[in-house]
């Protein structure tokens, strides 16, 4: 049981730590830094899922927090809200009894496919239905099997997550115009994993071009990069089909 766990004096340095840096944090970047020191050294994983629900449980914002910024069809993989697994990971855990929820390397569909992805054993909880909006988070790509103990620190560390997710500013900006067909096609082609070059091969256009198009695409997305406009897309539900 939780109960049961007793933490070290390291590692109640560690939690006092986390606990201090996580009181002011109110920008993505502020809590991606935060994620990626005070939170991986009590929890060393490979890529956290932050979810914000509506009061209906729809999901309303996604925040991925991994180092070396991942490709876009791995954020896809993870953040897509209808199929990707956060939103698969939420269901189990409310199906669970809002309890922590692991999922071990070689148990079940879910954790087969975190595994494919090269981040298996992870570890999920959340808030449930509170005034301020309900949260969820997914850890994955575990160092090690996840147990009690991973259990027990994310338990001390959810009303942190919980309150810095909801104190971040607004997920989107309103969208200044749609997307042109060609921004579409671009897109999609960015979702496939494809690079400059060969989205300007499929469409008959150049690299530069495409880029010219990238540039376009950031600015009305409000995101900085590819695998943050393919996240947007997918949360948006647009359709990127070529």
């Amino acid at each position: 049981m939780d109960g049961a766990v007793i933490l070290s004096r390291q590692e109640q340095e560690y939690l006092l730590h986390a606990i201090e840096a996580g009181l002011d944090l109110r920008d993505p970047g502020q809590l991606f830094l935060w994620a990626q020191g005070q939170l991986q050294a009590l929890l060393p994983h490979r890529a956290l899922v932050c979810l914000r629900l509506d009061p209906a449980g729809a999901i309303v914002r996604t925040e991925l927090l991994q180092a070396g910024g991942p490709p876009g069809r791995l954020e896809a993989a993870l953040c897509d809200p209808a199929r990707g697994i956060a939103s698969a990971a939420l269901q189990l855990w409310r199906e669970g009894g809002e309890r922590p929820l692991l999922l071990q390397p070689e148990a079940g569909v879910l954790a087969g496919r975190l595994a494919a992805l090269g981040l298996p054993g992870a570890i999920a909880h959340g808030s449930g239905a509170l005034p301020g909006g309900a949260t969820f988070f997914l850890a994955c790509g575990l160092a090690g099997r996840p147990g009690p103990r991973q259990a027990h620190f994310l338990r001390l560390l959810l009303p942190h997550l919980h309150l810095a997710l909801l104190r971040l500013a607004p997920a989107h900006a309103a969208m200044p115009r749609a997307l042109s067909p060609r921004e579409l096609q671009v897109l999609h082609w960015l979702g496939e994993g494809k690079n400059n070059a060969e989205i300007g091969q499929l469409l008959g256009i150049s690299a530069l071009t495409v880029k010219n198009h990238l540039q376009r695409l950031y600015r009305v997305l409000g995101v900085s990069n590819r695998a943050h406009a393919v996240a947007r897309s997918a949360l948006l539900a647009w359709p990127t089909g070529a």
